[in-house]
């Protein structure tokens, strides 16, 4: 896949059917507007081509806004190459570029891009003030002699397929197997194994402690069975996201630790990724440290029994 690293200051010399938009976490809305993007690109012989931006337009036009994503920057190229797509163009987002009519951001598509034709979801809207509503494009589309399609969301469980309701049931009721549902494929972190107080390893319980980048959206407090990927390797893993309200001190922070069932190695600074599976419990103060081992341990049965149904 090629990427194209500042849109307005490259070009590209070929056609393409494209489509516009964060994708963040390349869900199954996303794959399902996209689709037809390669579908028209290899009916034509174009390239399929997919238009982002970074930083997100939001923290241009709403200043302070915090964003936390789906999916890293390489996990979204990664998931876009899979589904088809052989060229991203990246627009700096810019004030400047907020200040674009929509006319003007299309004779740059074209211009950049070889843009032959558009692709677009029903809500879509670009351009200053997003004057460039669904049926401004129709028309533009007819005066700039491109082909203009707007693709019906996909719906499951009566409702449309958008980011915002994958991060309300990842990020506020910790239900991934839903949010799973939606993305087509189990919701990841992905990091570097970093030092912690070492407080499991002297309760039998040794956790790797992941160091997850900070606009990374993270699950609800909670217990989760997960698998761990290490090395090409798959292990089951019980995982708590959390304060740790049991054992923590004086102004807590969120972690992630897990504990990978069956794996007896130092793992510090190595490369570690997650898969969450489902929730098992919410996080929990205990009484006392045996009680919070005691459940541990039963969090770590429930992950193995319920990951062995899932191979």
């Amino acid at each position: 896949m090629h990427i194209i690293r500042n849109l307005f200051e490259r070009t590209y010399n070929g056609k393409t059917a494209l489509t516009i938009g964060n994708f963040d976490g390349v869900h199954l809305g996303h794959r399902h507007l996209i689709a037809h993007v390669v579908q028209d690109a290899k009916t034509h012989g174009w390239t399929p081509a997919v238009v982002t931006f970074q930083p997100h337009p939001r923290q241009i036009l709403q200043p302070g806004t915090r964003i936390l994503y789906i999916s890293s920057w390489e996990e979204r190229l990664a998931l876009l190459e899979d589904i088809g797509v052989e060229l991203v163009g990246v627009i700096r987002f810019t004030p400047e570029v907020a200040q674009l009519d929509a006319a003007t951001f299309l004779r740059e598509l074209q211009q950049r891009m070889g843009m032959q034709s558009l692709w677009v979801g029903p809500d879509f809207a670009l351009g200053r003030n997003r004057e460039g509503t669904v049926d401004r494009l129709r028309t533009l589309a007819q005066e700039m002699n491109f082909q203009f399609h707007v693709v019906p969301p996909l719906i499951v469980d009566g409702e449309p397929v958008h980011s915002s309701r994958i991060r309300y049931l990842i990020g506020e009721v910790g239900d991934v197997r839903s949010a799973a549902r939606l993305l087509g494929r189990n919701f990841t972190l992905a990091g570097i194994v970093v030092h912690g107080d070492g407080r499991g390893r002297t309760i039998g319980i040794p956790t790797a402690n992941l160091a997850v980048a900070p606009n990374r959206l993270l699950p609800a407090n909670g217990v989760y069975a997960t698998w761990a990927m290490l090395n090409g390797e798959r292990w089951p893993s019980a995982t708590n996201v959390g304060v740790r309200p049991t054992v923590a001190g004086e102004n807590p922070i969120r972690t992630v630790e897990t504990h990978i069932i069956g794996l007896q190695r130092n793992l510090y600074y190595q490369h570690l990724k997650l898969e969450f599976v489902d929730r098992l419990r919410p996080e929990q103060r205990f009484t006392s440290l045996d009680d919070l081992v005691r459940q541990i341990r039963r969090d770590i049965a429930e992950a193995a029994r319920l990951l062995a149904t899932e191979e």
